[in-house]
C-alpha cells in the first residue's frame, strides 16, 4: 500500500534526508587512497549520532553495518572492511538515518579516490544525470514507469547496463516502503504518481553488461562481468504538484570543490 504523506510528514522526511545529506559531506572529508571502508562507516555512524539520529541500516534485516559501502564492480551493498581505498578507485556510500521522530532519510552518492579515469567518470556523470532526468518525471499524473524509462533510456543511449534485481522504494517511517521504483520500464505503466507520495529514486547503472551477482557474504551485489558500476539516490517528495528533493548533494560538492561530480 503506497502511503501518503502529509505537509507536516513531509518536513519530517526533509529533517532525516538533510542529516543523510551531511553525513555524506562528513564522508567526502575523509576519502582518500589509504583509508579503509570500514574507517569511513565508522566516521558515518559518528556523524548521525551525533545528530540525534541512529543509522537506518544498521541491523536492517541483518545487515551488519550503519552505511552500505560499495567499490568499483561491487554495486550495492557492501559491507565496511579493512579494504583499504585505492588510486583510481570509486566507492558508493549508500546511508539512512532515523529521526527521533521514526522517519526516514535515504541517499547515495558514488565518489572517486584520488585520479579517476576519464571513462570511469563518465559513468558517474551519465548516472547522476539520469537520476535528475527521472526525478523530472515525478509530478502528479505520470507514473512510476515514466521515471524507469527515462533513467534507462538515458543510459542505454549511452552503452551502460541498467541493473534490473535492484530498485527504488517509497519512503517514510519505514525505510522501504511502496511503490518499487525500477530503474527501467515502459513509459505510462505502473502505480500512478501523486501529491504527497515519497519516493528514493536511485540509479545502479553498470559500464557493462546489466547481469549482477551476489557474493558468498549474502550482502555485496557485483556486476557479473566486474566492470565498474555508479549509484545515485535521491529522496524526493510530489509536492504541490512538483518534485521536491528533500536530500542533498550541496554538502559534498562544499568539500569535494572541483572533484565534485
Amino acid at each position: 500500500m503506497i502511503i501518503l504523506k502529509t505537509e507536516e510528514e513531509i518536513e519530517l522526511l526533509r529533517e532525516a534526508n538533510l542529516v543523510v545529506a551531511r553525513t555524506l559531506g562528513e564522508v567526502a572529508k575523509w576519502v582518500a587512497p589509504g583509508i579503509t571502508t570500514r574507517r569511513l562507516n565508522e566516521i558515518a555512524d559518528e556523524y548521525i549520532r551525533s545528530q540525534g539520529c541512529v543509522p537506518g541500516f544498521l541491523g536492517l534485516y541483518g545487515f551488519p553495518a550503519s552505511v552500505c559501502i560499495s567499490v568499483n564492480e561491487n554495486v550495492v551493498h557492501g559491507i565496511p572492511s579493512n579494504y583499504v581505498l585505492e588510486e583510481g578507485d570509486i566507492v558508493s556510500v549508500d546511508c539512512g538515518a532515523v529521526t527521533k521522530a521514526g522517519f526516514n532519510g535515504d541517499s547515495t552518492y558514488t565518489f572517486c579516490v584520488g585520479e579517476v579515469s576519464e571513462e570511469v567518470k563518465t559513468l558517474l556523470r551519465v548516472t547522476k544525470e539520469s537520476l535528475y532526468l527521472g526525478i523530472e518525471k515525478a509530478v502528479p499524473g505520470n507514473r512510476i514507469g515514466d521515471i524507469g524509462n527515462t533513467i534507462q533510456t538515458y543510459c542505454e543511449r549511452h552503452g551502460y547496463g541498467v541493473v534490473r534485481e535492484l530498485t527504488g522504494h517509497g519512503v517514510g517511517r519505514k525505510l522501504h516502503e511502496d511503490p518499487e521504483v525500477p530503474n527501467y520500464g515502459r513509459r505510462g505503466t505502473g502505480p500512478l504518481i501523486k501529491n504527497g507520495m515519497c519516493i528514493a529514486i536511485e540509479p545502479m547503472i553498470n559500464m557493462g553488461s546489466k547481469n549482477i551477482v551476489t557474493e558468498q557474504d549474502g550482502w555485496t551485489c557485483r556486476t557479473r562481468d566486474r566492470k565498474p558500476s555508479a549509484h545515485f539516490e535521491h529522496s524526493i517528495a510530489v509536492h504541490n504538484g512538483k518534485p521536491d528533493i528533500l536530500s542533498s548533494f550541496d554538502y559534498v560538492k562544499e568539500e569535494l570543490g572541483e572533484r565534485f561530480i
